[in-house]
């Protein structure tokens, strides 16, 4: 490795160490989710948080807000939301007789959609062009949005009544899906430390965030994941890894090519992480169940059987040879 190549893989790693400190002193455990957010940060990808209420799926994300000095804004999904309120509209401007575009909120670097699938399929899909291209179109115009963009939404596994399921096409945008769990005994003690020691509220326990990021630096690490070399063998292997999932037993059907492309992507910034400049096979395990994990769907016997596709995923994994690089 160049001594260039050397020094700007060693900054990248110490600007994610920082941004993850950061981050975790809000944040108590969970350090596979943080993980994973951070990789799908610098992968330049887009995540689906799911978990249950009260697990702190909006105050990792509004920590990652706080570390990053990013402009970033907030969507509370609800049934009665139109697409132009999450991307903008047209007005008239009566002074100029001119049709004024208005800028909705999704105009921003890092964006909150908490409990996405409260709106309906119309609304979500309001999404689509942004995450996809990274640009809104109003009256005819595309309109870019700042880079980096990404977004970050939250949903409830658990609660049916007033939800709608995001579209396979939406699901697909997201890089990841990560699945946020109940802490451990010990943690969730510090959790209750944390959150109640001199508050009265409920605010979240934020102040001792502090900014370490600036849009410059996570697109340095953005430019930097995106150099790290893959073998042919580590492409192949992602590919293999996807296309076994189309034809596994249990699952009505496997990833499309976005599913091998977010192994790959995924891989180089989970190196990026661990300090090296190259994929390995342990790359695309470690973030092939959030990367697939939305990208198929359980056959209905296995539904009726009370199989889970992470199950499904890992035997998929354990299946595939991964290549000796």
């Amino acid at each position: 490795m160049e001594t260039s190549q050397l020094h700007a893989l060693d900054e990248a790693a110490a600007m994610v160490g920082s941004l993850r400190a950061s981050i975790h002193k809000a944040m108590v455990g969970q350090s596979a989710v943080i993980e994973q957010v951070l990789i799908a940060l610098v992968a330049s990808g887009h995540v689906l948080i799911e978990g249950v209420p009260g697990l702190g799926k909006t105050l990792l994300v509004r920590a990652l807000a706080k570390a990053l000095a990013l402009a970033h804004g907030r969507i509370q999904f609800t049934p009665d939301m139109l697409p132009s309120d999450i991307t903008g509209h047209a007005v008239l401007d009566p002074a100029t007789r001119q049709l004024r575009v208005v800028r909705g909120p999704v105009f921003t670097q890092l964006l909150l959609a908490d409990e996405i699938n409260r709106a309906p399929a119309k609304t979500q899909s309001a999404l689509l062009e942004v995450m996809q291209e990274y640009q809104v179109t109003l009256e005819g115009h595309a309109l870019p949005v700042p880079k980096p963009f990404m977004v970050l939404a939250t949903q409830n596994p658990v609660e049916t009544e007033g939800t709608y399921p995001l579209p396979e096409a939406q699901l697909d945008r997201f890089l990841f899906k990560i699945e946020i769990g109940y802490p451990s005994s010990a943690e969730e003690v510090d959790v209750v430390v944390r959150a109640t020691d001199a508050q009265a509220g409920n605010e979240l326990p934020l102040s001792q965030v502090t900014p370490c990021l600036d849009a410059a630096a996570v697109m340095k690490l953005q430019q930097v994941a995106a150099q790290q070399r893959v073998d042919a063998q580590v492409v192949e292997y992602a590919v293999r890894m996807t296309r076994a999932t189309r034809d596994y037993p249990g699952l009505a059907f496997g990833a499309s090519s976005r599913g091998a492309l977010a192994l790959v992507r995924g891989g180089r910034a989970a190196a990026l992480l661990d300090g090296r400049d190259y994929v390995t096979p342990d790359d695309i395990k470690r973030i092939a169940l959030p990367a697939l994990r939305h990208r198929v769907a359980l056959a209905p016997d296995a539904l009726l059987e009370g199989r889970r596709t992470n199950d499904l995923l890992a035997g998929v994994i354990e299946t595939v040879a991964a290549p000796r690089v």
